[in-house]
């Protein structure tokens, strides 16, 4: 099977001249002969999923958000670039390669939505990643591809939970990033609302925030929110067509997806494949397949869903098939687990990452998930006992009780299928027949390179209230950072 080149050049593009030159900026072009209705339908027929995790059509959450557009105020369009789930690499590899896509595709949303401004929203730590990104808008702006509409590179926090959507839109509104009930394409990025008066009212207002109503009397217009990849793909679907992106990927799943491996494989990469591709075929094209001769004990989708058996590895890489089976697609980020790998320590390591990235708005998400996070260090250590395996069990059936985001839920679908396929490794820790072993580092990859996948070291040392200290304060960072009104830390 070989790779194909729709949204990952095999290049990157140096400049605004050879995308143009590539057939760039033809999208835009035609997208602006269409008004918005006729933008949306396009986007619409070509079946585009977004590349996010969830698979949500396109083109009824454009749609969505130009039907709540309240008239008062032009909406915003927000390309969500926070990558931070571990295994993925894929949106900053895009971007690297052809910031051009992104940001054409983005001026095309903002017709179809009636936004006035594109928001490129990135980590301040992606250094290469925002420059790049910067230096085309210089270019696009200088080349005045869209005089009326404002393009930004927004540069946020390093937490996991930035990159979810509601999450992110807090941050633009200069808060932090805790996840709030409203959905975004109900509640815009620019809040008309007063400024908070007390401490209180702030803490509260993630939680508590007013819905925008057509035709109510909350002003604040919609906005709609997209990952990299699936904006890099409008510009060719505006200028080639739907039946052309349908040419190639499933019914229910047109189209590419940009896959990410790493892990126990010959090669850490992230590469480009036809939607319906099997996972097992995608993970040879990409990495060449385990290392070593090895086989395959176990591919994580990120710390987002169940685990994949090797019996599953011949699934096609399509939303409807993956959920068929009982797991997800994600954001198509795969760390695959060899045969040398102790699931307990992957468990330990993915319950340590998602309790120390809980932002603590919900007590179960929190307390739960370092409740479990503990009892898995502990049972790598050989020092658990058979009530600690049962209290591993309890708390991984509770700790996504009540919760407003998905963080809690992912905590416990990871967990709960890890303990109910291995559940005989996490048990040999008990009875002494597992030798001791180190949690595996769950974490943000840094980089992706020829010599290998760089994971965040750095994430080692992260505090549960998101501090670096020596010393966990014991607060919840939704209390620690709201109390004290402290600044989250950037990292160098």
């Amino acid at each position: 099977m070989t790779l194909v080149h729709r949204v990952l050049y095999p290049s990157p593009i140096a400049s605004l001249d050879e995308y143009l030159a590539r057939g760039g900026g033809a999208g835009l072009e035609k997208a602006l002969t269409m008004d918005h209705d006729a933008i949306i339908a396009e986007v619409l027929a070509s079946g585009l999923r977004g590349r996010g995790g969830a698979g949500f059509p396109t083109g009824i959450k454009w749609r969505t958000v130009r039907d709540y557009h309240a008239g008062r105020a032009p909406s915003t369009v927000v390309v969500n670039g926070a990558e931070g789930e571990p295994g993925t690499f894929k949106d900053r590899t895009i971007i690297r390669i052809d910031p051009y896509a992104v940001i054409e595709g983005g001026l095309i949303a903002a017709r179809a939505v009636g936004a006035d401004e594109v928001v490129i929203a990135t980590k301040h730590s992606f250094r290469t990643e925002v420059a790049r990104l910067k230096a085309a808008v210089d270019e696009v702006r200088a080349a005045e591809w869209a005089p009326d509409v404002r393009v930004v590179v927004f540069e946020g926090p390093g937490e996991y939970l930035y990159g979810e959507e509601t999450a992110l839109l807090e941050v633009l509104d200069g808060r932090y990033p805790f996840p709030r009930i409203a959905p975004p394409y109900r509640r815009g990025e620019r809040e008309l609302v007063e400024t908070y008066g007390d401490v209180r009212s702030r803490s509260n207002l993630s939680s508590h925030v007013e819905m925008a109503e057509r035709g109510g009397e909350v002003e604040a217009p919609p906005t709609l929110v997209d990952n990299v990849e699936t904006i890099a793909n409008v510009p060719r679907i505006i200028s080639r067509g739907a039946a052309w992106f349908r040419t190639e990927g499933t019914e229910k799943s047109p189209g590419t997806i940009v896959c990410t491996i790493t892990g126990d494989v010959e090669r850490e990469a992230v590469g480009e494949v036809i939607m319906g591709t099997p996972l097992r075929e995608a993970i040879h094209a990409i990495a060449g397949g385990p290392r070593g001769g090895r086989t395959i004990k176990a591919v994580l989708s990120g710390v987002s869903q169940p685990v994949i058996t090797p019996d599953q590895l011949d699934t096609p890489l399509t939303y409807e098939d993956m959920q068929a089976v009982g797991t997800g697609l994600g954001s198509a980020g795969f760390i695959v687990f060899d045969d040398t790998v102790d699931m307990a320590a992957v468990a330990a390591g993915v319950a340590r990452f998602l309790a120390v990235e809980s932002c603590g708005q919900c007590t179960p998400c929190k307390l739960d998930g370092l409740a479990l996070s503990a009892e898995l260090d502990l049972l790598c250590r050989d020092e658990g006992t058979t009530a600690d395996l049962a209290r591993i069990r309890s708390l991984a059936s509770t700790v996504g009780d009540r919760a407003r985001c998905y963080l809690g839920t992912q905590q416990q679908v990871v967990i709960e299928s890890i303990l109910a396929v291995f559940g005989d490794e996490l048990a040999a820790h008990v009875s002494g027949a597992a030798a001791p072993v180190e949690p595996r580092l769950v974490a943000e990859l840094v980089d992706v390179t020829p010599e290998g996948a760089v994971l965040d070291e750095h994430h080692r040392a992260k505090q549960p209230d998101w501090s670096f200290d020596t010393v966990d304060s014991g607060q919840a960072p939704a209390d620690r950072y709201m109390e004290h009104r402290r600044p989250l830390p950037l990292p160098d």
